[in-house]
């Protein structure tokens, strides 16, 4: 047996990614220097932490249900151990001794009287027979395989596209044309152009990020963090863990390199006119740069912890929210905060403001959901309808200022229902009538709750996207590899009703 201190980090690393953490992720990433390990990621699968840990506690009750000569117990474990009991100091004799003190009483019960013994065997055909209706439960669940398979979008209409070497953490769709941008740990980002797909195929162009050592090009081996397409579809904008921020054209050439940020990059976004970025970093700071020179126009120091998020109001003013629990309201040209937001108790993990620029919604590990107005200082709404960490939101493109001014503005989010579910993105179809967020399972269900489609993935996503058209799906998984989930056949069933699209393990 061989375990090495690399390993043992890099499962740790991949189950806070998976589970949420983000932030832990990233500082136990760098303590550890999981960027400097030879382990390729894209072929350790899900849940491998919690894999073996299952496998270690099966072990342990293994070693309870057994005699010190070999043999079995007469008798099964009363209640199975936890993880901590298993860890704890003399369990196994422990455990063994409350069972064999168990069996002891029942021989002697059993042995007092036959009809002691007659009430054993009545007793035994009432567990027999509340066993025998547990036993459907399994059918039933079967039955519902079965439906879920009748709904199964068939694998004609989905495509997996590899050629990343580690996890996919990101993906974005052109808003002109038929080409995918995805983001991966391998440091690379890549465009697909699936204009080819109906002849099975794609081609794909790799957007390798490095950095300057010695008089040279080389590998920053660093994650590739945020990918925002301009609006033209023109500049594909990529942020990296290696504190540098890249604009590249379609067909795949550096443009510029933006390198001001001390330190990882979060959070990158396009203003809708198209002349400048805004960035995120864990230097605590947001910058906003010329798209055409590459130069830092102005950089906002007002956070007092990494920031995480950004998103623009108009093209000259954003909100920015960070580890502080803090959201500021900028200008560009002003070197104070037009607004600051405070009210949650946690960590601020998504900002997005609505169609119009008038409410802006943030979400937090305090598990709430706040709405804010520039008229007030204080959240116009306070939702708190999650237990858990809350990590994404998006807004439905629909209500005033949008090309639905009739439809009920919506609001989506994500929060993580549980262990080893994949840190997900909630993302907005066509007509901003649908929402997707997806683990293993994509599964999309109308309002009523029917299942419409349902389809399997290949590992754990981290991020969904819809095309403008909202017939086809992206989708980035842990596995190294981005599917295409083509939806032509299923848009009058899916598309052209309001939907609600929920997961499924």
């Amino acid at each position: 047996m061989s375990i090495s201190s690399d390993e043992v980090n890099f499962l740790v690393y991949r189950y806070l990614q998976e589970s949420g953490f983000s932030h832990s992720a990233f500082t136990f990433g760098i303590e550890s220097h999981i960027s400097q390990s030879n382990i390729n990621g894209a072929l350790v699968p899900p849940a491998a932490l919690i894999s073996i840990i299952q496998k270690g506690l099966q072990y342990v009750e293994a070693e309870v249900s057994i005699n010190e000569d070999g043999t079995l117990f007469d008798g099964r474990p009363i209640e199975s151990l936890s993880l901590i009991d298993a860890v704890m100091p003399d369990v196994v004799q422990t455990r063994q001794q409350v069972y064999r003190d168990k069996l002891a009483q029942q021989q002697a019960a059993s042995a007092s009287s036959t009809s002691g013994t007659a009430g054993a065997k009545n007793g035994e055909n009432a567990a027999n027979g509340e066993e025998n209706g547990a036993h459907n439960l399994p059918n039933h669940h079967s039955d519902m395989m079965e439906v879920d398979r009748a709904v199964e979008i068939p694998a004609s209409k989905a495509m997996v596209l590899r050629g990343h070497e580690s996890e996919v953490f990101i993906c974005a769709w052109n808003p002109v044309s038929d080409l995918l941008a995805s983001g991966s740990g391998d440091s690379t980002a890549r465009i697909w152009n699936l204009s080819e797909s109906s002849s099975g195929g794609s081609t794909q162009l790799v957007l390798r990020h490095c950095i300057r050592e010695g008089g040279q090009d080389v590998p920053s081996n660093k994650d590739v963090t945020s990918l925002d397409w301009n609006s033209e579809g023109t500049l594909l904008a990529t942020g990296s863990y290696d504190g540098f921020a890249r604009i590249w054209t379609k067909d795949g050439n550096l443009a510029s390199t933006l390198g001001q940020h001390k330190g990882p990059i979060f959070a990158l976004k396009w203003n809708k006119k198209g002349n400048f970025i805004l960035s995120a970093g864990v230097d605590k700071t947001t910058i906003i740069w010329d798209a055409h020179t590459g130069e830092a126009k102005q950089q906002f120091p007002f956070h007092s912890a990494p920031a995480l998020d950004v998103d623009w109001q108009s093209n000259n003013t954003f909100a920015s929210c960070s580890t502080d629990m803090c959201i500021h309201v900028c200008k560009l040209g002003q070197d104070r905060p037009v607004k600051t937001f405070q009210g949650h108790t946690n960590e601020v993990n998504a900002i997005k403001w609505d169609p119009t620029g008038s409410l802006l919604a943030s979400c937090s590990d305090d598990m709430t959901l706040k709405l804010w107005s520039m008229k007030q200082d204080t959240c116009v709404h306070d939702l708190q309808a999650h237990s858990k960490e809350i990590y994404t939101i998006k807004w439905s493109p629909t209500g005033p200022g949008t090309n639905n001014p009739n439809a009920n503005l919506m609001l989506a989010r994500y929060a993580v229902i549980r262990p080893n579910t994949c840190h997900l993105e909630t993302g907005v179809g066509r007509k901003g009538e649908h929402c997707s967020s997806f683990p293993v399972r994509f599964c999309f269900l109308q309002q009523s709750g029917a299942l419409v489609n349902s389809y399997r993935g290949t590992g754990g996503i981290f991020e969904v996207c819809w095309n403008s058209t909202g017939d086809k799906v992206g989708a980035s998984a842990s596995d190294g590899s981005v599917s295409l989930l083509s939806l032509t056949e299923q848009r009058n069933q899916v598309f052209d009703t309001p939907v609600k699209i929920s997961t499924s393990a």
